[in-house]
């Protein structure tokens, strides 16, 4: 619903997709357009310009290959796929296609987390060793209307879960430093939820720079806390969700700098919806490609394969 409200904000069209009938009905009420059961008849209704798949992780790629062969570019939220396998599977018809994807890491599009890549970019703390990131929020507290047990986030089959869906922290890891060479992981249904899908995962992480980082997502915790820490040899930056802000500190006795922003979760996804609508207009997607999203599941692959042996793996 988000990115039909966003698009047709922006002057956009929309037809909807649903296997359920009381979400057609709910779009059909907001939106007063057609809805589909499937996306074979939305493909033969005819008159599209593109396809933005927002389904849970597991009709990923068995909902983008036929839009992409029907020519249509994509607008897919992450991650790419439940398994490597099936991202590689979904590059290789996107090459043979020529039908570009633009894929929804939306964090990219936050305007505090660009003025952080920017402040690295300078070495304003100097040297980074060590990063930390940390994503923490109770599953309860999250499905819209409809019980837990009904919710994907739950659901290991529909791929739910905090590795896969909040993948979003390992995408930023590589967008902030690019791939590190080994890590260790442990990927785990740890609290007493009522869910199928992992809710813990700590990951350790090393980068040939030196740089260490730490990684934990958890769907237990609260209150909620989003949030990256970078410690360097000049300074430390902190970046937080709520409040919605960036903390600087570079000298002791010193209090730390800090700078509001007043961007609301909203405007991430609009970046999103208008950089797509340029692609719809023949440009290339550029702030999140279809690479970034192998990037990411390589490294979730990884964490899987050190939770399974319980040893670090090497990364290529």
């Amino acid at each position: 619903m988000r990115h039909g409200r966003n698009l047709t904000s922006l002057g956009a069209g929309v037809l909807g997709m649903d296997p359920s009938g009381e979400r057609r009905a709910t779009f059909i009420d907001e939106f007063h357009t057609s809805v589909y059961e499937t996306l074979d008849d939305a493909l033969a209704g005819g008159g599209l310009d593109g396809v933005a798949v927002c389904s849970p992780t597991r009709f990923h790629v068995e909902q983008c290959v036929p839009a992409l062969e029907a020519g249509l570019p994509v607008l897919l939220e992450k991650p790419v796929s439940k398994t490597l396998t099936e991202a590689e599977y979904l590059a290789g018809a996107m090459i043979r296609t020529g039908t570009p994807l633009l894929l929804g890491y939306t964090w990219r599009w936050w305007p505090p987390l660009s003025r952080v890549q920017g402040l690295l970019a300078q070495n304003f703390v100097g040297a980074i060793r060590y990063v930390e990131f940390t994503m923490s929020a109770n599953l309860e507290d999250w499905p819209p209307g409809e019980p837990l047990t009904e919710f994907f986030m739950s659901s290991a089959e529909l791929g739910g879960g905090a590795l896969l869906d909040e993948s979003h922290w390992v995408d930023l890891m590589l967008w902030f430093f690019g791939m590190p060479e080994s890590l260790s992981a442990r990927v785990e249904k740890i609290s007493n939820l009522n869910i199928t899908s992992d809710d813990n995962v700590d990951m350790m992480i090393n980068f040939a720079s030196g740089l260490r980082a730490n990684l934990h997502l958890d769907l237990y915790g609260r209150p909620h806390r989003k949030s990256i820490r970078f410690v360097g040899e000049g300074g430390t930056i902190l970046w937080s969700e709520a409040p919605n802000q960036i903390a600087v500190f570079l000298e002791a006795g010193k209090n730390w700098s800090e700078e509001i922003f007043t961007c609301e979760r909203n405007d991430m996804f609009m970046g999103v919806a208008r950089e797509y609508l340029d692609v719809l207009d023949g440009a290339a997607p550029h702030t999140c490609t279809i690479d970034d999203g192998l990037d990411v599941m390589s490294l979730l692959e990884a964490a899987r394969q050190s939770h399974n042996t319980d040893r670090q793996v090497e990364l290529g």
